[in-house]
């Protein structure tokens, strides 16, 4: 099993950002002012190598050489990518791929199929956790544009992750690409996508679905996609606004199975090193709404108990098997969420050394 870590590009200026807000923003501002909500709240977070712009391919490097000696395989880079329109790229295509670690490490790539929010914090309690605008529709074409984008640019270049000798591609909201084209409509916007991989000489796809709802779950392998797996899969979305890590963890790897029994396919299993959105939201005290990005929070996190979980998941073999497949960790650097593997002030190298942990 290799551990591969999703990465969030987020962390430098765009365009798009520095409207709706203000010129220069990032969400380390919102990361540097959180503070507790609750006895025992552990915020703000802090990284121990500071803030940094992750288009700098030096710093970005310094981090990435510290994931490499630790066991962390291979990274999964969030591609935002609506209709040829990309945002965060430059974190990808110059902070990673600009310096000589990127042309060694393995990496791969997720649709997200989701726009950035334009609200940060999150100040309204009465509008929709997901605001319909920031779902990124398709077709058939688009689809197509977006592999051919992906393979030109990424799928060919040498260290690119392969799974049964294919490309890796995930599809963070495959619910909505399934509902958003149809059954037919999605079995042959990827059908098209393999046809132009075959033509243009690439290797085929293998197409992850991440957290496909329970009406999706049993449409997967028919409609394409060759394996299931979650981007975070800690907490019970629906439960109370405080869980312990441990619990969490132990409840969601019993659910693994049932991923691939229910789909027929390859279920690669996914951890998280905590969960806590709280830089994202506005503090409304006890009124805080029930629903992201206020609730849940995870507590009693801890390397060690990460550590559990994750040689848990590289233990675990899915009915349905593939060759070389990947534990996927939420994730190397989402601060504002609390995932995160990049050493912090709390656990300093705590939580890449269990990393190196897991894997005996």
């Amino acid at each position: 099993m290799r551990t591969a870590a999703y990465v969030y590009t987020g962390w430098h200026p765009i365009p798009e950002r520095d409207a709706a807000f203000h010129p220069g923003f990032t969400e380390w501002e919102l990361v540097r002012a959180c503070r507790p909500r609750f006895p025992g709240h552990a915020q703000p977070k802090v990284p121990r190598l500071g803030e940094y712009d992750d288009r700098d391919p030096a710093e970005v490097g310094r981090r990435l050489a510290l994931a490499a000696a630790h066991g962390v395989d291979a990274l999964v880079f969030g591609v935002f990518w609506c209709r040829g329109q990309r945002v965060f790229e430059a974190g990808l295509d110059r902070g990673f791929l600009g310096g000589p670690i990127g042309a060694t490490m393995p990496f791969a790539c997720m649709w997200a199929n989701r726009l950035p929010r334009r609200v940060l914090p999150v100040v309204r309690a009465d509008t929709p956790v997901l605001d319909p605008a920031r779902r990124v529709p398709t077709d058939v074409d688009d689809f197509v544009a977006l592999v051919a984008m992906l393979a030109t640019r990424y799928f060919a270049r040498p260290n690119y992750v392969t799974v049964g000798g294919r490309s890796y591609l995930s599809i963070f909201d495959s619910t909505f690409f399934v509902r958003g084209l149809g059954i037919e409509g999605a079995r042959t916007a990827i059908a098209a996508a393999r046809g132009w991989l075959r033509e243009h000489g690439h290797r085929d796809l293998h197409l992850a679905a991440i957290e496909p709802n329970a009406a999706v779950l049993p449409l997967v392998r028919a409609i394409g996609f060759d394996s299931v797996t979650h981007y975070v899969l800690l907490p019970d979305w629906k439960g109370p606004f405080q869980q312990d890590y441990r619990d969490c963890a132990a409840r969601r790897a019993a659910q693994w199975r049932h991923f691939g029994e229910a789909s027929g396919l390859p279920y690669m299993p996914a951890v998280a090193t905590g969960w806590d959105a709280s830089p994202r939201g506005a503090d409304f005290g006890p009124r805080r709404p029930h629903k992201y990005p206020w609730s849940p929070v995870v507590t009693g996190e801890h390397p060690e108990h990460f550590a559990a979980a994750l040689a848990r998941a590289r233990a675990f073999r899915s009915a349905a098997a593939v060759d070389d497949p990947l534990v996927l960790v939420a994730s190397w650097n989402e601060w504002s969420e609390g995932h995160y593997l990049e050493p912090d002030q709390r656990f300093g190298m705590g939580w890449l050394e269990a990393v190196r942990s897991a894997r005996g």
